[in-house]
């Protein structure tokens, strides 16, 4: 064979591994797994930790796409419908959800499991019995554990007030709940003054929402906020009305923000969640269930109280740390 066969056969034989190569690479994306995965929202600390729990779960798996998307509004279970009903007609092979409302979001969920897609509730309830499996923080003990470290530091006795989250959410209700109980089986000379009055899904509606109730109800000594948001819409009502440290406060979950109100003793304990957690596992545990493994139908997550005195240890540390750093990006 002579030399210009020979470099027509070289010339050949690279043009077909570089059309080749495209080819390689769709087919390894085609083999990606889809997984949609939909928060109740996507701007507060929490949703952001927990997408990053997802991305590294699908980072370890190697073969899953993760498709985040959430509602622009954590009020608007419509749009959540839609995007569970818009992500089944995509075809994608898993959902991991955080539904908005525990009732509404029932059927939209049970309409894809009978598509033979499964799907993985995370952080609130639902009702129904069709999903693969619920991962979340036990909420109703969450609740009892902020009662008691509102009872302690307001020394059993005083006038207290609760502010709700958002109507539908199950798992403010149930952390709600377990505070109710609490209080009441665990401090009888604590009144609770108001428990009725909700803070709704921004930070804004919060703080009205929590003004209203410190000047509502003046002598009031201590106070419970049941998510992030509320939390820190109390949390800024106390600063402005110069009440900051003198009212006994307790909030659910962390944010960089809180945890510099924690430090300063303008609060004086939070309910920590692991939502870094519970997106890894939620990934983790709906492929399981796409490849037909078998899967614990309720996996529980992590939940501490938080202090000032143990906000440093270690094991407290890594559970704080992430949900905060999450929450800056």
């Amino acid at each position: 064979m002579n030399l210009f066969a020979k470099g027509l056969l070289s010339v050949a034989a690279v043009s077909m591994f570089s059309l080749a190569m495209p080819l390689v690479h769709a087919a390894d994306e085609a083999k990606k797994i889809e997984i949609a995965v939909i928060p109740k929202g996507t701007a507060h600390p929490f949703w952001k930790s927990v997408h990053a729990g997802a991305e590294k779960a699908a980072q370890e798996l190697g073969n899953v796409t993760i498709l985040w998307k959430g509602a622009e509004n954590e009020s608007d279970r419509n749009q959540q419908v839609n995007l569970v009903q818009n992500f089944v007609s995509r075809d994608v092979k898993g959902i991991v959800l955080a539904p908005l409302d525990d009732t509404a979001l029932a059927r939209p969920v049970e309409d894809a499991v009978a598509r033979k897609i499964p799907v993985v509730i995370i952080d609130s309830g639902l009702k129904s019995d069709k999903q693969s499996s619920f991962v979340a923080t036990d909420n109703t003990e969450g609740g009892r554990m902020a009662a008691r470290r509102l009872g302690e530091v307001m020394g059993g006795k005083g006038k207290a007030v609760m502010l709700r989250y958002n109507e539908g959410s199950a798992s403010t209700r149930d952390r709600e709940e377990g505070f109710l109980e609490e209080m009441k089986a665990k401090f009888p000379n604590i009144e609770l003054v108001s428990t009725n009055q909700y803070a709704g899904v921004t930070k804004e509606t919060a703080l009205k929402a929590s003004q209203n109730l410190l000047n509502k109800f003046g002598d009031v000594e201590g106070a419970f906020a049941s998510n992030e948001s509320a939390a820190f819409g109390m949390l800024r009502a106390l600063e402005i009305s110069k009440k900051a440290g003198k009212i006994k406060f307790v909030g659910f979950d962390c944010s960089e923000a809180l945890l510099k109100g924690l430090k300063e003793d303008s609060i004086h304990g939070l309910i920590a969640q692991d939502p870094f957690n519970m997106g890894y596992q939620g990934v983790k545990t709906v492929v399981a269930a796409i490849k037909g493994e078998k899967v614990e139908k309720r996996i529980p997550t992590n939940v501490l109280t938080v202090t000032k005195e143990n906000m440093e240890q270690p094991d407290v540390k890594k559970i704080i740390s992430t949900e905060a750093e999450e929450g800056k990006k």
